[in-house]
């Protein structure tokens, strides 16, 4: 065999090898050092913050961490507790409302029993009792044997939750520990991230702190701009349910529309969470007009959702919307729910890494020529 086609199968195995390696050090390694790894991504999302207090307004550079970090703490306390204000005002109206809906369901359920099971119950006895000994035997052991599996599931499901009560109460000390940690870590690579930069540039050749820029640069683009797009999206789905609730003349419609948008966050639940138990609720009540109007404004939602999200989340990562599309829903098919993130994201470094010239650097190097200089 020419000992050409040798080589680059040597080096072809060889980047594979190096992949390998390099995926799995980085998912074992992320798993013990996943709050040093938060801590450095919020140091560099934070850095212009701290850059401003720094030379805009003359502090040192620990005291700027500090107030960088204090001022995002306060800035997301701020919006929780806005937005608990506003489920406590809601809940309060609830306490108020629910009692009474809740006595007027029973007493739908009730005339249902009464008009429409009860008949069927008596049928059922006069059947039953038509039949033979043995048929009615046969029947008994069937309904004793459904009893049973659906008791053993119950008995299951019970178990599993009590086991679990233990595991969910030691996740709070644990994510206690963690977000020390990352804000330990946070506050010490923001204030030494010009000596950690240059002692990470001397470690690797220029090329590679070149493309790594690029890529770096890259992704925080497209991570601001998949906030950005989640935001956008969110608002839209908040005005549009804010104003249709108010032409339907729905009390606390802010409260309401601020919460169904915040759910659109979950995917493909979204705002079905809010929307299909109350369209059925007034269903049940017969308050048929404001059913028919939440339905039609839960489908004018949806509708916008599906026609805007690939949209906007192309323009604002700076992807192809039909790249997006398949990114998405691959990510969602092989990941699930956590998908519909990861497959954007993946689709970024992908592009990241094709314009820095990475992938045919690396083809590059199995055919044995000369890599692409920057």
């Amino acid at each position: 065999m020419n000992s050409t086609y040798i080589n680059r199968t040597i080096r072809f195995f060889i980047v594979i090898a190096v992949i390998s390696v390099l995926f799995v050090s980085t998912i074992y390694l992320s798993k013990v050092t996943y709050p040093f790894i938060i801590g450095f991504l919020i140091a560099f999302l934070m850095n212009p913050v701290v850059n401003f207090f720094q030379f805009k307004c003359k502090l040192p550079r620990a005291f700027a961490v500090v107030l960088s970090i204090f001022f995002i703490l306060s800035l997301f306390a701020g919006i929780v507790f806005f937005l608990i204000a506003e489920i406590v005002s809601g809940a309060s109206y609830l306490a108020d409302v629910v009692p009474k809906q809740v006595d007027t369901i029973i007493q739908y359920i009730e005339n249902l029993i009464a008009a429409q099971v009860i008949p069927i119950y008596n049928k059922i006895t006069q059947t039953f009792d038509s039949l033979g000994t043995g048929q009615q035997e046969t029947i008994i052991n069937n309904i004793k044997s459904v009893g049973e599996e659906v008791g053993t599931v119950m008995s299951d499901f019970l178990q599993a939750f009590f086991q679990n009560i233990p595991i969910i109460l030691s996740w709070f000390p644990n994510a206690a520990t963690v977000i020390i940690f990352s804000l330990l870590a946070t506050f010490f690579i923001s204030k030494d991230w010009a000596q950690l930069s240059n002692k990470f540039s001397r470690l690797f050749p220029s090329k590679w702190i070149n493309s790594g820029k690029t890529v770096f640069f890259d992704l925080k683009k497209a991570l601001f701009g998949f906030l950005k797009a989640q935001v956008t999206l969110i608002s839209i789905t908040t005005v549009i349910i804010l104003i249709g609730l108010l032409i339907l003349r729905v009390d606390y419609a802010i409260t309401i529309a601020l919460l169904t948008g915040l759910v659109d966050i979950i995917p493909y639940l979204g705002t079905g969470l809010i929307f299909v138990p109350w369209i059925i609720y007034e269903v049940i009540v017969g308050n048929m007009g404001l059913a028919v109007g939440l339905t039609v404004l839960f489908i004018l939602v949806l509708v916008q959702r599906q026609i805007m999200e690939p949209k906007i989340l192309s323009s604002n990562i700076g992807l192809d919307p039909l790249a997006t599309l398949i990114a998405l829903f691959v990510g969602f098919k092989v990941l699930g729910f956590i998908g519909l993130i990861i497959g954007p994201v993946t689709l970024v470094i992908l592009s990241t890494l094709h314009k820095a010239n990475v992938f045919l650097d690396i083809w590059n190097y199995i055919k044995g020529e000369k890599p692409i200089s920057k």
